[in-house]
C-alpha cells in the first residue's frame, strides 16, 4: 500500500511527543505537512477558522450539525430498529440493524460511531454500514450509544456491550456467525470498540473475532499533559476539543493521575488475550502518536497487529475526502483487513 506504514512487528517504535521548543520552519505552514492530494481541502479547513470550541451550552447546536452530512440509505439494504435491554432502570439501547437475512451464517460487526464521545448519531452512520453490509456480505449493528456528558464512560461502556450482547445472542435469527464477530469504530467510535474488547475479555460472555480501530481516541493525555507538535492536530479534532471530550466522558479534567484507568484504553494495563486488531490513522491527526503506542503495546502482549500510518492524512480524511485515491487506499486497507478476519478473498 503505497503512501502506508504497516507495523507488524514490535521492534516498530512509538512517536513519543517532544518537549516544546523552537518551531522548525514547517510547523509554521500546516499545509506543507498534508499530503497533496488532501492539501486544498486542508486549505479551506484553514480559512474556515479553528475548529467549533465547545461547550456546555454549545453542545446542542453542535449535535445538529452533523446530519447535514448524513449519506443517503441504499434502499436495496434492510435495516431495522431493536432495542437491548440494559439492567435496572437504565433506558434501552436503540440498535441499527443492516442486512439481517435469517437462515445464512455471515460474519458481524458491532459498530460504535464517532463524536469525541460527546457527539454523533448511530442512525447518521447507517448509509456508510449499508454499504460496508454488502461488501462484505455481513451483518452490522450499530449502537445509538449515550452521550456525555449527560451519561459518563461506565453508561455508554454499558451500551455497546449490551448492543454486542444481543448480537450475540441473536445471532441464529440475524443470519450471523456467532464466531465471527468484529468490533468496529471511528475516533471515539474506536475508543468504544478498544474498551468493548477489553470488556469482552473481562466477562467473557462474548468472543470477539477481531477489532477494527479507525483513528481511536484512546488516551486522555493527549492535548492535555502530553501536546504534540503544533502542525498534528491543526485540522479538524485538535487539543481543545480533545481535552473537552475526555472531561465530558470521565468526568473530570483529564491527563491527572486520579482519572478512572476504566475508561481510557491506553491506560489499562493489561491487554493479553485481546483479540487480533487493525488499527489506522492519519499521519498528522491528533492521535497518531497514541495509536502507535496502542498498537506497539497489543504487539507486546502477543496480540496480533496491522497498524497503518496514512502520511500527510489528518484526522477524519477518509469521510471528509473520500474520492481521493489517498482515502480509498486507506479504505481498502481497512476493509480488508475485515475479510482476512472474515475468512473472505481480499481485494486489490
Amino acid at each position: 500500500m503505497a503512501g502506508v506504514l504497516t507495523m507488524g512487528a514490535p521492534s516498530c517504535a512509538a512517536i513519543e511527543p517532544q518537549p516544546a521548543g523552537p518551531t522548525p520552519p514547517l510547523a509554521r505552514d500546516p499545509l506543507s505537512h498534508v499530503d497533496p492530494e488532501l492539501r486544498a481541502i486542508a486549505a479551506r479547513m484553514l480559512e474556515n477558522g479553528p475548529p467549533p470550541s465547545y461547550s456546555a451550552e454549545s453542545l446542542k447546536s453542535a449535535r445538529n450539525f452533523g446530519a447535514a452530512f448524513a449519506p443517503p440509505r441504499l434502499p436495496d439494504i434492510a435495516v431495522l430498529e431493536e432495542f437491548a435491554r440494559l439492567p435496572g432502570d437504565a433506558p434501552d439501547v436503540k440498535l441499527f440493524v443492516i442486512n439481517a437475512k435469517p437462515g445464512a451464517s455471515r460474519p458481524a460487526i458491532l459498530h460504535s460511531h464517532g463524536g469525541g464521545y460527546i457527539l454523533g448519531k448511530a442512525e447518521w452512520e447507517v448509509g456508510h454500514l449499508q454499504a460496508l453490509a454488502r461488501d462484505l456480505d455481513c451483518v452490522i449493528v450499530s449502537v445509538e450509544y449515550r452521550l456525555a456528558p449527560e451519561t459518563r464512560y461506565q453508561g455508554s461502556i454499558e451500551d455497546n456491550y449490551a448492543g454486542l450482547l444481543w448480537l450475540y445472542q441473536n445471532a441464529e435469527p440475524l443470519g450471523a456467525d456467532p464466531a465471527r464477530i468484529a468490533l468496529l469504530g471511528e475516533s471515539a467510535g474506536g475508543g468504544h470498540s478498544a474498551l468493548l474488547a477489553i470488556t469482552a475479555r473481562d466477562r467473557g460472555e462474548v468472543p470477539v473475532a477481531f477489532q477494527t480501530l479507525v483513528y481511536p481516541m484512546l488516551d486522555d493525555r493527549t492535548g492535555s499533559t502530553r501536546m504534540p507538535p503544533p502542525f498534528i492536530g491543526a485540522f479538524g479534532w485538535d487539543a481543545a476539543s480533545n481535552r473537552f471530550g475526555w472531561e465530558a466522558f470521565l468526568g473530570q479534567p483529564p491527563g491527572g493521575s486520579g482519572v478512572p484507568v476504566t475508561g481510557v484504553p491506553a491506560r489499562i494495563e493489561n491487554l493479553t488475550g485481546l483479540p487480533p486488531a487493525f488499527i489506522g490513522v492519519g499521519g498528522i491527526d491528533l492521535f497518531v502518536s497514541e495509536n502507535i503506542e496502542y498498537g506497539r503495546r497489543l504487539i507486546e502482549a502477543g496480540v496480533p497487529v496491522e497498524l497503518v500510518v496514512v502520511p500527510g492524512a489528518f484526522h477524519g480524511f477518509d469521510r471528509i475526502a473520500a474520492d481521493t485515491m489517498i482515502a480509498k487506499r486507506f479504505t481498502n486497507a481497512k476493509v480488508n483487513a475485515l475479510r482476512r478476519a472474515f475468512g473472505q478473498a481480499q481485494e486489490i
